[in-house]
């Protein structure tokens, strides 16, 4: 069985060889450790080193203010967007807006000038052929809207003003819908699943309630999902924390595969998440981040992946319950999850 086949049947929860299994995405300072770690040079020589079964991608996009389409909207207006450390929080271009007109005056990116149809063909030369590439298109027009208003604001708002708040959503969504058309055009054949998400999470909880994340965050969610659909993706969704509460509503709106399974945030115990929802879709994660890779031994790494896939004998992909490794992250845990999670039964 190969990379692609073992992901599809992962996600339909039929049988496999063994659970398809996926990196991640390593922060950038964790990759000189693991490069050195594995004896390799690059990111593409680790995945093969390691025998990931998924391979993503992101979308080429350039703009004067950014270079990573999840960082496209310049709402502080500062002429070059953060990617790496911008905030939610802070006040952003509609932080005192209360009219619905005053989106129209607001200077929206334009993806089709943005987004090369040569670059995408030049990314998908590069990829390879025997795994499942996935497409990071990110598409988290929650944290975008709150970054518009910043984030208290933009939460006040969905009660005070929610034409407001939904019409500033409605352009980011529409913006993510046009970017993902000029990919996914050109990814025709090529592309398997695609990555899109918000973190609507903490620790605990939910941010906010579950009847405002189907008012105000599922609507949009649904737009992107249907559109992955129509090309045939399969489509991960991605929120960080305790959503237990809503995983229902995501595999109701068509989400294939509920990610990152936040190993320690409350109500997200495999065991639980196996009982409640495995007959509704399939999960992604698990291999926690915050204590185990951190913490604990190989052997314990590998102790807890096997009891993942006795639970999970299909329908999870083993994986980080981060996507960002980060350099706590001991290189030799990295090695011990993937290997327990090669093992032959």
């Amino acid at each position: 069985m190969n990379s692609i086949e073992r992901f599809m049947k992962t996600v339909a929860r039929e049988e496999v060889d063994h659970p398809a299994s996926w990196l991640g995405m390593p922060d950038a300072l964790s990759l000189p450790g693991l490069y050195e770690y594995f004896g390799v040079s690059d990111l593409k020589e680790l995945k093969q080193k390691i025998d990931d079964d998924l391979y993503p991608v992101e979308i080429p996009y350039k703009s004067p203010t950014s270079d990573a389409i999840y960082a496209a909207f310049d709402f502080q207006q500062s002429g070059d967007v953060d990617s790496h450390d911008r905030t939610l929080t802070e006040e952003g271009w509609f932080a005192d807006k209360e009219d619905v007109a005053s989106v129209d005056e607001f200077h929206w990116p334009e993806p089709e000038r943005y987004i090369s149809a040569d670059a995408c063909e030049d990314l998908f030369q590069s990829v390879p052929k025997d795994k499942a590439i996935l497409g990071m298109a990110w598409s988290a027009h929650f944290q975008d809207t709150c970054a518009a208003f910043g984030m208290e604001n933009a939460l006040m708002n969905m009660i005070a003003n929610p034409e407001l708040y939904r019409a500033v959503d409605d352009k980011i969504v529409d913006f993510y819908l046009r970017a993902n058309k000029i990919f996914y055009e050109c990814a025709r054949g090529r592309l398997h699943a695609v990555l899109i998400g918000n973190d609507m999470g903490s620790q605990r909880g939910l941010m906010l309630s579950p009847d405002m994340i189907r008012q105000f965050v599922l609507p949009g969610a649904k737009r992107l999902v249907e559109q992955a659909k129509e090309y045939g993706l399969k489509v991960l969704y991605h929120s960080c924390g305790a959503i237990s509460e809503i995983i229902p509503d995501l595999f109701d709106i068509g989400v294939d595969v509920v990610h990152p399974i936040q190993a320690l945030a409350a109500g997200m115990e495999p065991e639980r998440l196996k009982e409640e929802f495995s007959g509704m879709g399939a999960f992604c994660g698990g291999v926690d981040t915050q204590d185990l890779l951190v913490n604990g031994s190989a052997g314990d790494v590998k102790n807890k992946v096997r009891f993942l896939r006795r639970l999970f004998p299909s329908g999870l992909i083993i994986s980080p319950s981060h996507e960002a490794i980060m350099p706590d992250v001991s290189p030799a845990n990295i090695e011990a999850m993937f290997e327990a999670a090669k093992e032959q039964d």
